[in-house]
């Protein structure tokens, strides 16, 4: 039987002389962290990338329906981001914000223009994690309350303060942590009580937000911080109105309200810029990262003036916050979605890849559920659909699968059991196809 094949491409990888792949990873298991992973029982490698393709070193052209964890946004190595950041790089590539550099204060008005309401002082920095360490600072620092509520299921970082945030026992030390966090349940239509059905689903799970204040709080709170679209835990989607209840009972407490927009955000989500406007409200403050600079190490927290005042009360520095190299790869990513008409692609092939999925699923039994928006859709696979119980060995045998036939996706959930597809936003229907029929091999081999 003849294998998909990915529609023709114009670049050719360049060819590669370096390493093999088994130097690079013994070279990995010996000097670097121990603690990162690799999706494939034989590593792959990738050293070249093109829009939404990569090849590894032998040449093997894949598509990144991962997007680099839902990092790639227009594509990899546009030409117009290498072409902004080589520029910037040939003139000036480090400046802090001890002085005045055109690049971050264009950027900031940017940045600041694609924002609803009063959300339009602009904080840099390097990182998700570094991002939402910053808007718990200044939720506490503006409330004068300590006690943060977030969601089961979260994922919001690694360092010490976002350890705290994320609810998944594989991504949390045993050390001292999650001082004053509290952890809702996820409003999960599909594991959880309330389902898609229930025209009250939003407000009941919200519901549990309440139950939190006034059980296990003082009833004053500093912040609620929630993804738009849980990405970590398996693209989860709240139920309809569910983040509005939220919020006022979250202000009712005193507190403010943080959308973490790391994955969901610039359009991905295809109907709207931002995730969180999927349900019709505007936070107090927004973190984001990954997609905001196409793969360079940038992030940043948006918030109002009334807030960014009360963090100017002490000294908040960054060192590469601002940097004039990212920065301008930030703008000219800004500046390509809205010209390439990216978000309305995302809506576009999204709802064919949606489509699609749900197509599948009715095929193959392994597939519960089906869900999200856009370019940043899940399946969740389990072995029962009646019991639900989760499928991980089957999840990870199709992501093999698939990575040998050219398809790289992802994978999350506690129990890696859903399949998560983040592609670059540029992608085509062609692409869209491919993804399907690919997917549609590899669980007909199990």
């Amino acid at each position: 039987m003849k294998l998909p094949e990915l529609s023709p491409f114009k670049d050719q990888p360049k060819k590669y002389d370096g390493p093999s792949a088994d130097e690079v990873l013994r070279l990995r298991q010996q000097f670097l962290n121990p603690g990162i992973f690799l999706y494939y029982k034989k590593p792959l490698m990738l050293v070249e990338g093109k829009m939404q393709y990569v090849w590894n070193e032998r040449g093997k052209r894949y598509l990144d329906a991962l997007g680099g964890i839902v990092t790639i946004s227009v594509g990899h190595c546009h030409p117009e981001v290498i072409d902004a950041a080589n520029r910037q790089n040939e003139i000036l590539q480090h400046s802090t914000t001890i002085y005045l550099h055109p690049n971050i204060a264009h950027y900031a008005e940017k940045l600041a223009s694609k924002m609803p309401g009063d959300l339009k002082v602009c904080y840099f920095v390097n990182s998700g994690s570094e991002a939402n360490d910053l808007a718990l600072l200044m939720a506490r620092a503006y409330t004068g309350n300590y006690d943060i509520i977030a969601l089961r299921n979260a994922y919001h970082g690694g360092g010490a303060a976002t350890m705290g945030l994320t609810a998944h026992r594989t991504w949390k030390f045993n050390v001292p942590h999650s001082f004053g966090v509290h952890h809702a349940i996820v409003a999960d239509p599909y594991r959880g009580l309330w389902g898609r059905d229930d025209v009250d689903a939003g407000k009941n799970y919200a519901a549990d937000v309440k139950n939190l204040l006034d059980f296990a709080t003082s009833g004053q709170v500093g912040a609620f911080i929630a993804e738009s679209i849980q990405g970590v835990g398996g693209c989860v989607v709240f139920p309809d109105g569910y983040l509005k209840h939220v919020y006022e009972h979250i202000r009712g407490a005193g507190g403010v309200c943080i959308a973490d927009e790391v994955q969901a955000g610039f359009g991905r989500t295809g109907t709207h810029y931002w995730g969180f406007e999927t349900q019709g409200i505007i936070p107090d403050i927004v973190t984001m990262a990954k997609g905001i600079g196409n793969g360079c190490p940038l992030a940043a927290v948006v918030t109002t003036p009334k807030i960014a005042a009360t963090v100017a009360q002490r000294t908040h520095f960054n060192t590469f916050g601002g940097n004039p190299v990212v920065c301008a790869q930030g703008r000219a990513v800004l500046e390509i979605i809205d010209r390439e008409k990216l978000q309305e692609n995302s809506l576009k092939i999204g709802n064919q890849i949606l489509a699609g999925l749900n197509k599948l699923k009715e095929k193959h039994n392994l597939i519960g559920d089906v869900r999200g928006k856009g370019l940043m859709l899940g399946i969740e696979l389990v072995k029962d659909r009646q019991s639900k119980d989760p499928a991980k060995e089957e999840c990870a045998q199709i992501l093999e699968t698939c990575k040998d036939m050219g398809l790289l996706l992802g994978k999350g959930g506690l129990w890696g059991q859903t399949i998560r597809f983040s592609p670059p936003m540029c992608v085509n229907e062609q692409d869209a196809d491919f993804l399907l029929e690919v997917l549609d091999r590899a669980l007909s081999e199990l």
